[in-house]
């Protein structure tokens, strides 16, 4: 159990200008999972965590907030048929598994070494896995921009694929053929993280992609109902422990709600490709961000000696840093319907003068 943790847990007060940041990060980081399928969290737990707090509150408030937001991104991409349902609740029956090994995690840490154990745990983890995800999803996005018809399948899918091993299983919407043993790691993996670090969509989406074969476009969309099934179980399990923060759940939720519907529109005008470069490019500015946010934590476990001024210098860039990630996605997103829909009505201009 974690009654230590809990005395130890500070919900912060809601001042309007936390409010309002709140509703503009929800806002972004819904704008940001209808687009790439991933829940926001990689946006939305660092940017609690930057108003104080604690990163257990942040997860949990974050996988409470997630999955009905999700329910309305995948119900609203289903219908430009992009969701694999079938491959969404095969990935979530192992995500669930991986959810509960999560929460049993932070349940250790928390016990163990308190609220900056758990903050450092879950910084630390988003700089691991942000960079490496990032790093090579950013590498494969410019090394498949310049091919035609579509994205490969890349060559660990395809070797995968290759390999008969029973219980095989079809995903039509997919279009591929994969043995059951080699989507279950990568859905405890997506619950494993979700339930730590609230980015299981970062390691879910890749790996739906680079591992099972799915187009960026079908895995980003599927991950919504994986982000859904499993955050509805994850909410549950963190709630038994009074760590959800119904207040931050709500106003994060009222912006991503918003956000998630024109994320989901502007795939419709977009390539691929171009999923894949909001996702490495979002996910590397918000490592820099969680780097610049350690040696608070190490200074807390006295684990590092720095002085205050020091800290709340990177405190401020590491705030400023994770900003610029929601400003980035924002832009390149927006940017990408804009463009999209104009190139639409030129199309649609053009064909109306040649039927005159």
């Amino acid at each position: 159990m974690i009654d230590h943790a809990l005395d130890a847990a500070k919900f912060i007060d809601l001042t309007w200008m936390n409010v309002s940041f709140l509703f503009i990060v929800g806002f972004i980081g819904g704008l940001v999972s209808g687009f790439i399928g991933s829940g926001g969290a990689f946006v939305l737990t660092p940017a609690m965590m930057s108003l104080g707090v604690p990163a257990a509150v942040a997860v949990a408030s974050n996988m409470c907030h997630k999955f009905p937001k999700a329910m309305v991104g995948a119900y609203k991409r289903y219908k430009y048929g992009q969701v694999d349902l079938k491959l969404g609740i095969v990935m979530a029956a192992s995500a669930t598994v991986g959810v509960q090994a999560g929460i049993k995690i932070q349940e250790l840490i928390l016990n163990k070494w308190g609220e900056a154990g758990s903050n450092l745990y879950v910084s630390l983890s988003f700089v691991a896995v942000l960079l490496l995800v990032g790093s090579y999803v950013f590498y494969d996005a410019f090394k498949t921009s310049n091919s035609e018809g579509g994205d490969p399948v890349p060559k660990l899918a395809r070797r995968l694929q290759s390999i008969n091993l029973p219980p095989m299983i079809h995903f039509k919407t997919a279009d591929l053929t994969i043995s059951l043993w080699f989507t279950i790691p990568v859905g405890f993996a997506t619950g494993l993280l979700a339930a730590t670090i609230a980015v299981g969509g970062f390691v879910g989406v890749p790996g739906m992609i680079y591992v099972v074969g799915a187009s960026g476009l079908i895995s980003s969309a599927s991950e919504l109902v994986i982000a859904f099934l499993m955050g509805f179980g994850g909410t549950v399990k963190w709630a038994m422990h009074g760590m959800v923060d119904i207040r931050l759940t709500l106003i994060i939720l009222a912006g991503s709600l918003v956000g998630v519907q024109l994320g989901a529109i502007g795939t419709t005008y977009v390539k691929e490709n171009m999923i894949k470069i909001v996702m490495g490019t979002i996910m590397l500015i918000v490592a820099v961000s969680r780097a610049l946010a350690v040696p608070q934590y190490l200074n807390q476990l006295q684990l590092m000696d720095v002085d205050k001024f020091t800290l709340s210098i990177l405190d401020m860039v590491s705030f400023a840093t994770m900003c610029l990630a929601l400003a980035v996605g924002a832009v390149i997103i927006i940017g990408s319907m804009l463009k999209g829909r104009r190139a639409e009505y030129a199309a649609q201009t053009s064909e109306s003068y040649e039927h005159v």
